[in-house]
């Protein structure tokens, strides 16, 4: 025991008013609310950034107690699993997921949750389970089963005389994993054991129903064929918000992967972080657009087009058009927004003031239109004029695509604009001069640039390798890694010594 120890005492109750500290210097204080709900044996997960006072049931705290313990003790037990045991499992996954009664289930389970989750106002376009989502589920879990190993790969090896060095990857741990409503992640998440890792995650209440249907039918399934231990791939069975916040704070994670964006995002990195675990982060969505003097009209109006065949991270959220060519290029732009909208349901544009003159006299500004929105369908202006500071919002739209439009004086107000407002995700320049795409990648501050559409932003589509998260760069630059976190790619290093000559001695000349 410490010396401060006959200090320590449980927490039974939390009085209204109470203060505490927070971040070194500060003082929050317990709300007639939370003071109300919290019981014995609860938690208290204070964040230290903001002064948040997070309440976690203690069900939910038991909860995700049993799923981490299962997923840390499967770690141990799958050091002596064979590779091949491991590409078994994917491969029995990805039958299961093929399977058309194990499928019918997945999907009746589905259509229960997007139900549910669109009386309550939710967004769903990341929810339907389609036939695309099927295809690419398999062959997500068909691509690790393909992958090499990664377990004891040697990455470097350095020679001494009479001696080596190796630096050989080795599995990391169990890896914490949230993310919002969408079921294909599972087979995201399932790319962790490839390099020997178990996963423990939390899915968002809109979709459990059908992850419990997919941890029931398919991979508990296919954990038991190839021999893998049960724990491996973990979920935390509670629809609480609370449980993601009991997760990221259990310092048993070897890794904490938060797929989503916004605030909530934010706040589960924050305590992930103080809880000492490292995290990988996508923060707000939304790509941006540069249309300069040297663009071309043609490849402009297609990538625009391309840019906005449905809402997701990736999608086309700002485009800059500098003013030598708007004239010419707004037009382009809203013809290829108008056909996006008809393959969709309609449109929305959001202006910069100094973008207006360059918009026709009627047609926008002047009219209304419908747009589907979580809710339903509501009738908004098609077009509206915003502060610039409003370029740093994503438009979370379902089925009506929605941009913002800026006109700029050159390529170097375009930059500056991109990293001031910009979520520093993705950014990509219409040039057919490759000098103004050399300085316009090396001025952006984004992981990912290009001179295409948007959408390419995808660690399947683009690196043939299932995605365990993206990453921007709102919170600075990350360490040593791309904006893509894959299954294989976490792992840890481990340093061995092969000696050859058993006469060496460090005293030695």
């Amino acid at each position: 025991m410490s010396e401060h120890g006959d200090r320590i005492a449980p927490l039974e109750a939390l009085p209204a008013g109470m203060a505490v500290p927070f971040g070194g210097d500060r003082l929050t204080f317990v709300s007639p609310e939370l003071a109300a709900a919290f019981r014995s044996g609860d938690r208290l997960v204070v964040v230290q950034d903001t002064g948040d006072l997070l309440h976690v049931p203690a069900a939910v705290a038991a909860e995700v107690d049993r799923a981490t313990a299962a997923a840390q003790g499967a770690f141990s037990a799958l050091s002596g699993v064979s590779d091949d045991a491991i590409s078994t499992f994917f491969e029995g996954f990805a039958r299961r997921i093929e399977d058309d009664q194990i499928w019918s289930r997945f999907a009746a389970a589905n259509a229960a949750d997007v139900g549910a989750a669109q009386a309550r106002g939710r967004s769903t376009t990341r929810l339907i389970a389609s036939d695309a989502m099927r295809r690419d589920m398999a062959a997500g879990l068909r691509s690790w089963r393909d992958s090499p190993a990664g377990r004891g790969r040697v990455l470097e090896r350095i020679a001494h005389e009479g001696w080596s060095v190796e630096q050989v990857s080795a599995p990391l741990g169990a890896v914490g994993f949230v993310f919002e409503g969408r079921p294909n992640v599972f087979a995201d998440a399932a790319g962790v054991l490839r390099t020997g890792n178990t996963v423990v995650f939390r899915i968002g209440s809109d979709a459990l129903g059908c992850a419990r249907v997919l941890m029931a039918e398919a991979v508990v399934p296919a954990l038991a064929e190839a021999g893998l231990p049960q724990g491996a791939m973990s979920l935390v069975d509670s629809a609480e918000r609370s449980a993601g916040w009991a997760l990221f704070a259990d310092r048993r994670l070897a890794l904490a992967v938060a797929r989503g964006s916004g605030p909530a995002v934010a706040q589960l990195g924050a305590i992930a972080r103080q809880s000492g675990t490292p995290v990988s982060l996508h923060g707000t969505g939304g790509a941006w657009m540069v249309a300069d003097e040297a663009a071309d009209a043609g490849r402009f109006g297609e990538v625009v087009f391309h840019s906005l065949d449905r809402k997701v991270c990736n999608t086309l959220n700002v485009c800059v058009i500098l003013k030598s060519r708007a004239a010419e290029l707004v037009p382009v732009f809203l013809q290829a927004l108008e056909a996006a909208g008809r393959r969709r349901r309609g449109c929305r544009l959001h202006v910069l003031e100094g973008a207006r003159a360059f918009l026709p006299s009627s047609g926008w500004l002047d009219a209304m239109a419908e747009v589907v929105r979580a809710e339903g369908v509501v009738v908004e202006p098609r077009a509206d004029l915003i502060p610039e500071a409003d370029l740093a919002l994503e438009w979370e739209w379902e089925e009506t695509p929605e941009v913002s439009l800026a006109v700029v004086e050159d390529l170097a107000s375009a930059i500056a604009l991109f990293n001031r407002h910009a979520p520093r995700l993705v950014a990509t320049l219409i040039s057919q001069d490759p000098a103004a795409l050399a300085r316009f990648e090396s001025g952006v501050e984004a992981p990912f640039t290009g001179d295409g559409f948007t959408r390419w932003v995808d660690g399947q589509y683009a690196l043939n390798r299932p995605e365990l998260g993206l990453s921007n760069w709102e919170g600075g630059r990350l360490f040593a890694r791309g904006g893509v976190l894959a299954g294989d790619g976490v792992f840890t290093v481990r340093t061995r010594m092969r000696q050859v000559d058993t006469g060496l001695d460090r005293s030695r000349p």
